[in-house]
């Protein structure tokens, strides 16, 4: 969406986004050097597809728009229209995601859309009745249907490639060969799954349309989803970024720096977004209340948008956020891989770095000392892949339901790739989470977590699957680094860990070297005994050994000790409330005036520490107007609710955190 500024009377040229850019300075002979290395690391990462598997993926699209033509007019036999209206019947293929956007590689599966007209259901019609057409075509394997998802879905493989096909009922009798699904009217007299099921094809669209150089979006997305992947950060069902999310952060870095080449835009990535305060939103556009009252991302009128907590906001009506996954814990994770990027970033510019630096894939498995491990089995592959789909959906809502039960202070960082034990019968795999102490959080000596009950809860929630048979297990156990399973490494080889120096000092050194421990969690096989000794390096060097307290010696769980009367009252507790908070509102408000006035002071030419501060003022300067009374109280209660529980948190006695048995200790 162009917009335009006025500058003593007389109009400045357009440009893309809610603001002007922070800088239009072109690329140096150092940027095209840098980039054309960094695109040659992305050809030998294997990024980009071959131009016969090209070739194969249109071949499919083609296949697949056949079929489903063929399918509505079979239908609309079947249901007795006459033979005009069974001629005229017709339906529509269109693609959305990384396919459509230009970015996808080898393997990338194909985000498409199936539009039909008003007299072909999704129930009875698309996932019956299509359903057994691709069943009977040799060329579809592994056709899973997915109906009870947020946005139903048929995942299968046409020829080898990978599809997932929605399905939006539109009001019309009759679909048009040249259908434009960016109208508005296609939204009107829908049910609310086929307007999720549009506003993929319609973001995608939309996100061409407000970059101002596709090649160098698309090249620079590219590098980023690798960036992504590599460093573990990249899985939208699990709390990270995903493809969509990725393409709207890019996107708006190309409009702040719009003659940028990629090496210059994916440094400008970093150094923007580490500095980006959470919530602000980051929108491509004016966000479009539209006409037709479809519910919009509205902090003012909606709680559950107040507490979002990276909100990346969709630019096509209606205007949702893409990034409602994203956790306390997860957005941590995410901030600490800006941070690294933008480190490395600025060596690359100086020479000091290379490329394959910012790939280094994150060492996971070794990054913690204690990690949750969820199984996953079943029988035959075709259960496995339904219950591992149900499953994966869910495990979002166990990081959510950790951090709220222990109230923020213990960090649950889920590895959004499974990992298959291939020596095992049947279907397997499985999903591990880190644990550790949240930043900020002080070491309290005996001090253990309870989250016996929230894995209760997510087992409780996963075992309401309504298509549940026999041999769809599920088991959650914790395991320490040294006990994790050889097949989560590469070659099955585990990694030698150098040990660590021990400074021997007196007892009476300051503080413990750990406080805060989970207990009573199953084991993995590999088992563990009654006590365990570890060599700590930390607050005060001291070489400890402890056993390890049984959960029944204990006799106290969480749901026991949250539910004691608070001795705080809400009077009694004051804060400060985020600028971005206020940011978030005005943001919404529309009101760029401030933007305009600190955004016009001749940005271009400035260092990398000026555009930071120019970053930071897009962000301050609207900062400054008031709040809605109802979202100040809102975040004031929240922050003070808050204050209340970690004051609680603090009093805690030594509890245990059981499934079975095992032990979590020290966390790092």
């Amino acid at each position: 969406m162009a917009a335009s500024g006025q500058v003593n009377g007389n109009v400045s040229p357009q440009y893309l986004g809610v603001t002007e850019p922070i800088s239009t300075a072109g690329p140096t002979e150092a940027d095209h050097a840098r980039t054309q290395k960094l695109e040659k690391v992305l050809v030998s990462a294997g990024l980009y597809e071959s131009q016969d598997e090209a070739v194969l993926r249109e071949e499919v699209l083609g296949r697949l728009d056949q079929t489903i033509k063929l399918w509505v007019k079979q239908i609309s036999q079947n249901k007795g229209f006459s033979d005009q209206l069974i001629q005229e019947a017709n339906a529509k293929i269109f693609t959305f995601g990384s396919y459509r956007l230009g970015v996808h590689g080898p393997s990338t599966d194909i985000d498409t859309l199936c539009v039909g007209p008003r007299h072909a259901s999704r129930e009875e019609d698309f996932f019956a009745e299509l359903y057994k057409m691709l069943a009977d075509m040799e060329e579809v394997t592994e056709l899973h249907p997915v109906t009870d998802a947020h946005v139903p879905v048929m995942k299968f493989k046409f020829n080898g490639i990978s599809i997932d096909l929605l399905y939006a009922r539109l009001s019309l009798w009759v679909i048009p060969e040249d259908l434009d699904i960016s109208q508005e009217s296609i939204l009107r007299n829908i049910d609310e799954q086929s307007v999720r099921s549009l506003n993929g094809c319609r973001v995608t669209d939309q996100i061409l349309r407000l970059v101002p150089n596709i090649q160098h979006f698309r090249t620079t997305l590219r590098c980023l989803k690798f960036w992504a992947k590599r460093r573990g950060v990249y899985s939208n069902v699990t709390g990270f970024l995903g493809g969509v999310n990725c393409a709207l952060l890019v996107a708006r870095i190309c409009q702040l720096y719009p003659n940028a080449i990629p090496s210059m835009l994916v440094s400008r990535f970093f150094r923007v977004y580490t500095q980006w305060r959470w919530p602000n939103p980051v929108m491509l556009c004016a966000i479009d209340e539209g006409t037709l009252g479809l519910p919009v991302w509205d902090p003012r009128k909606n709680p559950r948008d107040r507490m979002h907590h990276m909100p990346i906001i969709t630019p096509a009506y209606p205007c949702m956020n893409s990034s409602y996954n994203v956790s306390l814990s997860t957005l941590r994770v995410m901030t600490d891989e800006f941070q690294r990027a933008n480190e490395i970033c600025e060596n690359l510019e100086m020479n000091k770095a290379e490329w394959n630096i910012l790939f280094e894939p994150y060492p996971f498995f070794e990054a913690y000392k204690n990690y949750l491990q969820v199984e996953i089995t079943a029988l035959d592959d075709d259960d496995f892949r339904k219950w591992k789909g149900w499953v994966e959906s869910r495990l979002r809502q166990l990081t959510l339901k950790i951090e709220k039960h222990t109230y923020g202070m213990l960090q649950c960082h889920p590895y959004p790739c499974e990992v298959v034990d291939s020596s095992r019968k049947g279907g397997h795999c499985a999903f591990f989470m880190g644990l550790q102490r949240s930043q900020g959080v002080p070491q309290q000596e005996g001090q253990q977590f309870d989250i016996r009950a929230t894995v209760d809860e997510f087992r409780h929630s996963v075992n309401m699957y309504m298509l549940w048979k026999p041999g769809m297990e599920l088991h959650v156990s914790h395991v320490r680094r040294k006990q994790l399973p050889a097949y989560v490494f590469p070659g099955g080889l585990r990694p030698v860990r150098p040990l660590r120096p021990l400074t021997v000092v007196s007892k009476s050194a300051s503080g413990p070297a750990f406080g805060n421990s989970v207990s009573q969690l199953p084991k993995s096989d590999s088992g563990t005994t009654d006590e365990d000794v570890e060599d700590i390096s930390g607050e005060g060097g001291e070489r400890l050994k402890r056993k390890f307290q049984p959960a029944e010696e204990v006799g106290l769980t969480k749901r026991q000790t949250i539910r004691e009367p608070m001795n705080v009252g809400d009077e009694r507790m004051t804060t400060s409330i985020s600028p971005a908070v206020a940011s978030t509102e005005q943001f919404i408000m529309g009101e760029q005036e401030t933007f305009d006035k600190t955004l016009k002071r001749g940005l271009e030419g400035y260092s990398a520490e000026e555009e930071l501060e120019a970053v930071d003022d897009i962000q301050t300067s609207i900062c400054r107007k008031g709040d809605s009374a109802e979202l100040l109280q809102s975040k004031l209660e929240q922050a003070s609710g808050t204050c209340r529980e970690q004051s609680r948190l603090a009093a805690l006695k030594p509890g245990s955190c059981s499934f079975s048995n095992g032990v979590v200790d020290e966390l790092e």
